[in-house]
């Protein structure tokens, strides 16, 4: 139609404004993660966003590692980060980068300031300066080493640089005004003292730049137009601009803010996912109740859906949290023209058709997705001894129970009608074989129409099945009460992991693949686990139940 009105968020109209009047002619984004633990779900928005907007006006995508600090910064995050960018099809082509990169600039940028009189070498300890910073109604007071001349202060830096004063013993701090109503216009500390060997630079550093400093000038260089980054760095925003016109970077990087995306009774605080691993209840960052982006991936979520919830999650100004249930909806919709619907009896009882043929092995026709005709079809074996789910025969059944039991007669998905005659319990009174006689005349796509049976049930063949183990998964978080107790500690879902070691499933899925998804009939999605599953010994996760929750 072509008076369509598309909607665009608030970051789009401030591009399209600076476009139209020139301000840039090229939009260049950045991802700008610290490589000091796993991304999780939020970051999948700051990601798909900034690439989505430099892929919308024609620009460049640049992900950039801020590895400012050592500390806490491994190799192994930085290659796990990279891993999850490229997974969701964020693609920074050559424009991969390091804040590391931009040390001797930093450096050099520092030695500008202190040169105009904007920068000096504070002695005063990490309390004492919090302490001389005052509060949101009280003015800082000025460090007594704030009004030392250049000469002094290139001297001291130079020192700190050389390596000749203790870690912590003195900073670089920027000089602006300590009476600013922003605290973090109060000379912020732009510098510091700290002998740690750098997963880059290694040890060629002893100093090392603060956020706030460096961050604006790893996006000036790089040329980035809109550096767009959550709220919290809202506050920030009068320091970065100080840094940019100060420095006089031709490049004069715009910071916009948006919210980030909170999702319902989810776990993404490091602190608490490290004491989930240390105390062994999750086997890693990648544990499929987890929502890092490499625990969804290993679970069997798509980048796909991930970007559909990031779509309907919207942007904006205003702080809300997405509902989970809405992820889930996500995850469906794009399985559901996708994946094979296969048959997996997962809680495993036999049933023997007493009148079959004995010998006899039929292969039946069967839709691989009755939603989707180009799938094709695939054949299932069917013999005498079938498995079938446990919840699927009852001794004595309650009224509108339309499965098995004594009597009743009910539909084989995509075979016969067989009718229930007898059962057999062991010692401990567990009904483990039920028995039944089948009409040959009711073969599914027969035609035939005598009557009708109002249950359907899945079945696996017993002498083709395979073997698997299945996990079922729900929020790690018990949903009713809450995310925390009282003593601030997490109230953990004891349910969260269901491991079922005897399933049995269809022989179509034998050779399946880590990573592979299909739909199991009634009992939801699932994948073949990337860590535990191997040949001979199939592990698969559930993805998520065929129930939703969500209401669109």
């Amino acid at each position: 139609m072509e008076n369509e009105v598309v909607s665009k968020n608030f970051i789009e109209q401030i591009i399209e404004k600076d476009l139209e009047e020139g301000k840039c002619t090229k939009i260049v984004t950045r991802f700008p993660p610290e490589p000091n633990g796993y991304l999780h779900i939020g970051h999948a928005k700051s990601i798909l966003l900034n690439y989505g907007l430099a892929k919308k006006y024609g620009g460049q995508f640049n992900l950039r590692f801020d590895d400012t600090n050592p500390m806490k910064e491994k190799t192994e995050f930085v290659e796990s980060i990279r891993k999850d960018v490229e997974w969701l099809g964020a693609d920074f082509e050559d424009h991969l980068f390091y804040a590391s990169d931009y040390f001797d600039a930093m450096y050099e940028g520092a030695v500008k300031l202190i040169k105009k009189g904007k920068a000096y070498v504070c002695d005063l300890s990490a309390d004492e300066i919090r302490e001389y910073r005052g509060t949101l109604k009280e003015p800082g007071k000025e460090s007594p080493y704030r009004n030392r001349s250049i000469e002094e202060n290139l001297d001291l830096f130079e020192r700190m640089k050389n390596g000749e004063f203790e870690d912590g013993s003195k900073v670089l701090r920027a000089k602006i005004d300590m009476a600013s109503g922003n605290i973090n216009m109060r000379d912020p500390v732009i510098y510091r003292v700290a002998r740690m060997s750098h997963h880059n630079t290694k040890d060629k550093w002893c100093i090392y730049p603060m956020y706030d400093f460096a961050h604006p000038i790893e996006d000036a260089v790089e040329g980035v137009t809109h550096s767009i980054c959550t709220l919290e760095f809202e506050d920030h925003r009068p320091l970065y601009d100080w840094v940019i016109n100060e420095l006089e970077f031709e490049n004069k990087p715009k910071q916009i803010e948006f919210a980030k995306l909170y999702l319902t009774n989810v776990i993404t605080g490091k602190r608490y996912i490290k004491k989930l691993v240390e105390d062994g209840i999750v086997d890693g960052w990648d544990d499929p109740r987890l929502v890092s982006l490499s625990a969804l991936r290993r679970r069997g979520f798509t980048k796909e859906s991930i970007q559909m919830f990031m779509e309907l999650s919207g942007v904006s100004k205003a702080q809300s949290s997405s509902d989970y249930a809405m992820f889930e909806y996500c995850i469906r919709e794009d399985l559901k023209m996708k994946c094979n619907r296969m048959m997996a009896v997962l809680d495993p009882i036999k049933l023997v058709i007493d009148n079959y043929p004995e010998n006899q092995v039929e292969y039946l026709d069967v839709e691989n997705n009755q939603e989707n005709e180009e799938m094709g079809k695939r054949q299932v074996p069917f013999s005498k001894v079938l498995y079938i789910e446990r919840e699927d025969f009852m001794e004595e059944p309650p009224k509108k129970y339309f499965r098995l039991f004594p009597g009743n007669e009910v539909r084989l998905k995509n075979a016969y009608f067989v009718t229930c005659t007898d059962f057999v319990k062991d010692e401990n009174g567990n009904v483990v074989e039920v028995h039944c006689t089948y009409d040959p005349a009711t073969k599914s796509g027969s035609g035939f129409a005598e009557r009708k049976v109002k249950g359907t049930i899945h079945w696996v063949d017993a002498s083709q099945a395979v073997k698997a183990e299945v996990r079922l998964y729900e929020n790690i978080i018990d949903e009713e009460k809450g995310k925390l107790n009282e003593d601030g500690s997490l109230n953990l879902n004891p349910n969260s992991l269901v491991v079922m070691k005897e399933c049995y499933m269809e022989p179509a899925l034998k050779d399946a693949k880590p990573l592979e998804r299909f739909q199991f009939l009634r009992h939801g999605y699932f994948c073949v686990d990337t860590k535990d599953s191997k040949e001979g010994n199939l592990v698969f996760n559930r993805i998520v139940s065929l129930k939703s929750s969500y209401k669109k």
